[in-house]
């Protein structure tokens, strides 16, 4: 089971500030950044793979928690200045890195811990990175490098050129090495990829509980990558195999699952309930508007999959014999659909990942001491709305509750 000490500790990402010496138009915390970091990541991996490179997505997902975590684990230490420790001072560098494994040796399962291990090493250049996993360290190079720039562009708006003109260039000579993706040149140029990405970018301006003072604020592009990693942290622990195909589907419908509010808007699910008939009528209103608005943006290679990811996105799904998305128990996925050409997708797990971050955004802004009606119904409701003992995808999710709450 998760234990309270690694929910909040990742949770750290949601109150980590960027640019904190530069002006600021709205807050820029990691969380964010790790978000779209991976939504960059995942189209030009896409492009990647429609050119015939084999991605490790797996790797990748795993990457992108490590990274977020050692960003907590050494968040007042500015980029460039673990670069020069990397370059000029290695073994300084190496024991850093072992202080920042030593951080969560304890909260980790042993196995997380080990790919954490491993993985800190290939930052290093003690390990090598496996052959097949190397486009993929590339794609989330390329992204990241890419989403820091899309920052710096925001901040340009209102900081002056001197202030910024030396990390701009640093990026877009970092950016160079790159450029042979074909999806990083669509997304350097404008093209499609670029106006999606500016899409999903105003789900990074939406703060949740919008009607309520809370902190710290979480946005639902921050939310999204949470729920992507809490789902796939129980699925690690949902005491059966899951296969790695299994895993990606999982995290990207996590990271993607709120995807239609880029055009309609976060709906409070108080008002989404405020009629029997409001809920179904919402969903068919957001269909419609992410078909007008969001799927023309889309490339026609990863197009079915995201709308499969984001339709239905709170069901155990796969996807039958003709490629249309059924719902199915979890045991029948287990038994009967485990296979990679089903498709399977755990949307129950991402439910209750969905659930948790909710749960966790209210228990920690009350106790802050910033509570109201809203924080306080929403976390009893959400405590209330699992009965003790039953088991969901493998997961007992009212004790998981009361241990993120306790």
């Amino acid at each position: 089971m998760i234990s309270q000490k690694l929910a909040l500790k990742i949770f750290e990402g949601f109150s980590i500030q960027r640019w904190t010496d530069l002006v600021r138009p709205f807050d820029m915390v990691e969380m964010d950044k790790a978000a779209e970091k991976m939504v960059l990541a995942y189209i030009i991996g896409k492009f990647e793979e429609e050119r015939g490179e084999a991605v490790d997505w797996n790797w990748m997902i795993y990457a992108s928690l490590f990274d977020l975590l050692r960003k907590i684990a050494l968040c007042d230490i500015k980029a460039p200045v673990i670069s020069m420790l990397k370059r000029e001072y290695t073994e300084e560098y190496y024991r850093l890195n072992e202080w920042v494994l030593n951080q969560y040796k304890a909260l980790l399962s042993d196995d997380l811990f080990s790919k954490f291990t491993i993985y800190t090493g290939q930052k290093a250049g003690s390990y090598s990175i496996p052959e097949k996993s190397r486009t993929a360290a590339r794609v989330l190079s390329a992204a990241d490098k890419f989403a820091t720039l899309r920052e710096l562009q925001m901040l340009s708006v209102v900081n002056e050129p001197e202030r910024i003109e030396e990390v701009y260039t640093e990026l877009m000579a970092d950016l160079q090495k790159f450029l042979d993706m074909p999806g990083l040149q669509m997304l350097m140029t404008h093209q499609k990829p670029y106006k999606f990405i500016m899409k999903v970018e105003q789900l990074r301006f939406q703060v949740r509980w919008n009607q309520t003072p809370r902190v710290p604020k979480t946005t639902v592009l921050g939310h999204c990558y949470f729920v992507a990693i809490i789902t796939l942290l129980l699925c690690m622990e949902c005491g059966v195999e899951v296969s790695d195909k299994r895993l990606v589907n999982d995290f990207f419908t996590g990271l993607f699952h709120d995807l239609p509010e880029a055009v309609t808007r976060d709906i409070i699910s108080p008002v989404k309930q405020a009629t029997d008939e409001l809920p179904n009528i919402v969903k068919k209103i957001e269909d419609e508007i992410v078909n007008k608005e969001l799927v023309p943006l889309m490339e026609s290679f990863y197009k079915d999959e995201l709308i499969y990811y984001t339709s239905d996105e709170f069901s155990n799904r796969i996807l039958d014999e003709n490629k249309v998305s059924r719902e199915v128990s979890w045991a029948d996925i287990n038994k009967i659909y485990s296979n990679d050409r089903y498709c399977p997708v755990d949307g129950r797990t991402v439910r209750i990942a969905d659930h948790l971050s909710a749960l966790m955004e209210a228990d920690i802004s009350i106790k802050h001491g910033i509570t109201s009606e809203h924080l306080s119904r929403g976390r009893d409701g959400l405590l209330a709305s699992y009965s003790s003992g039953k088991i969901i995808n493998g997961i007992d999710v009212s004790n998981l509750f009361k241990e993120i709450v306790r």
